[in-house]
């Protein structure tokens, strides 16, 4: 792009790429009733000021490459990375400048300049001015490093108004679990809070049902604590995700929740392990697990438990010891993972030295592939323990006793598309 006069507007495209590249009708339509929708694009778009901003989710939408941009703006995590590539080398192939960020470019921008004119590393606020400015003048830089101060509002001048389902009040998380790909992250690595009058306006626009998307909303328990006291009087019904430590002992936290509108809280517990627990540097009380239960049941409110499967301790059984302590934790539903080393986690490191990556199609990277060699078990098995696993929690008849004890629909309807789910990525 050659340089513009200062007064011009820029014609600025952002791209979030596909999860899935060929999508049947069946896929759009489970996209469309259970995909989080992403607020990056937007944040982005409200960082571009008066500039003139398109917004493409891939996952909703096709791409218009016959349309004229200045910039093309791509936010990738791991998954994604391949698609947008392709999306990035087609436009670049028109002439068009591509900036390329997320979780994936920030962990591995040399790779993403392969396809980029410009790589973010880490997040857009703090740096989007700056790039907006170089390309007016002409002057892209190969690479930009963000240390942000504040985080963007997808509702600023506007936008994003009419399409918030999800509400982000804090980012980051500074626990640096072996194996997450946020808080090892120049992107979440670093805990900042958005100022409660913020989150609030961001609320009062935002459905009836919402979810969080904050790493944890108790890294900060007293910022949490004003947020949920500010939220009593909305109406509103949301989920949210914790730390089940801090769940089991803090019942004041857990009635302000219950008083702002909480029906679900999700707690990232990986495994029923201590030895796993301590493989993956996480400070886990598992015999605080029932505890933490019991009270968000008290509370009315239902436990999801995140489960991780194929730690170096992990061997066989680990499948059927994990389905028997989700039933007698009385666990509502669960969110089943295969461990998988993204890129910039001390986890890549510490398997690719071992040479037990046994491939870097990062379209695997989703979860739902093995991609590295267990150290107990077969990849094979791994899959397959898995599979089971889901198989048996989301049965009809299980789902169906679940919604005869607590009787709520929204649970019904996670429930419901979680067995679509999984049943659409595990074939």
């Amino acid at each position: 792009m050659n340089a513009k006069n200062l007064n011009e507007r820029l014609r600025i495209l952002i791209v979030m790429p596909a999860i899935k590249k060929r999508r049947s009708t069946y896929d759009l339509l489970l996209t469309r009733l259970t995909m989080w929708q992403s607020l990056t694009a937007y944040q982005i778009a409200a960082l571009c000021k008066d500039n003139d901003v398109t917004i493409v989710d891939e996952n909703y939408e096709k791409i218009k490459f016959e349309s004229s941009y200045d910039i093309v703006a791509i936010s990738a995590f791991t998954a994604t990375a391949p698609r947008a590539y392709e999306i990035a080398d087609r436009f670049r192939n028109l002439g068009t400048k591509v900036v390329l960020g997320g979780y994936h470019p920030t962990a591995l921008p040399e790779e993403a300049k392969q396809h980029a004119d410009s790589v973010v590393i880490g997040n857009a606020e703090g740096i989007w001015d700056g790039i907006m400015k170089d390309a007016l003048n002409g002057e892209l830089k190969p690479f930009y490093f963000s240390q942000p101060s504040f985080l963007a509002s997808p509702l600023f001048n506007g936008r994003g108004k009419g399409i918030i389902k999800g509400i982000e009040a804090t980012r980051g998380c500074p626990y640096r679990c072996k194996f997450c790909s946020i808080s090892n992250s120049a992107i979440g690595g670093k805990y900042m809070k958005k100022p409660l009058k913020q989150v609030i306006e961001e609320i009062e626009k935002a459905g009836k049902y919402f979810v969080f998307y904050d790493s944890s909303l108790t890294i900060n328990v007293s910022y949490t604590k004003a947020l949920f006291k500010a939220m009593a009087s909305l109406n509103k019904k949301f989920a949210c995700f914790g730390n089940i430590n801090v769940l089991a002992r803090d019942k004041e936290l857990l009635s302000l929740a219950r008083e702002a509108g909480c029906i679900a809280w999700a707690v990232g517990m990986e495994s029923v392990s201590e030895d796993a627990l301590r493989e993956a540097r996480k400070k886990n009380d598992i015999r605080k697990y029932k505890k933490a239960v019991e009270m968000l049941h008290e509370h009315g409110i239902a436990a999801i438990a995140s489960l991780v499967f194929g730690f170096d301790s992990d061997d066989e059984k680990v499948f059927e010891r994990t389905l028997e302590a989700i039933y007698d934790l009385d666990i509502d539903s669960i969110g089943a993972n295969i461990l998988t080393p993204f890129p910039g986690t001390p986890l890549f490191d510490e398997l690719k030295e071992q040479n037990r990556i046994f491939t870097y199609d990062w379209e695997k990277y989703d979860l739902y592939h093995v991609v590295h060699f267990p150290k107990r078990m077969e990849p094979e098995m791994l899959l397959y323990g898995v599979k089971w696993l889901i198989k048996q929690f989301f049965s009809y008849s299980n789902i169906f006793k679940s919604f005869l004890k607590n009787a709520s629909l929204p649970m019904l309807y996670h429930l419901i598309t979680s067995r679509l789910i999984y049943r659409r990525e595990f074939k």
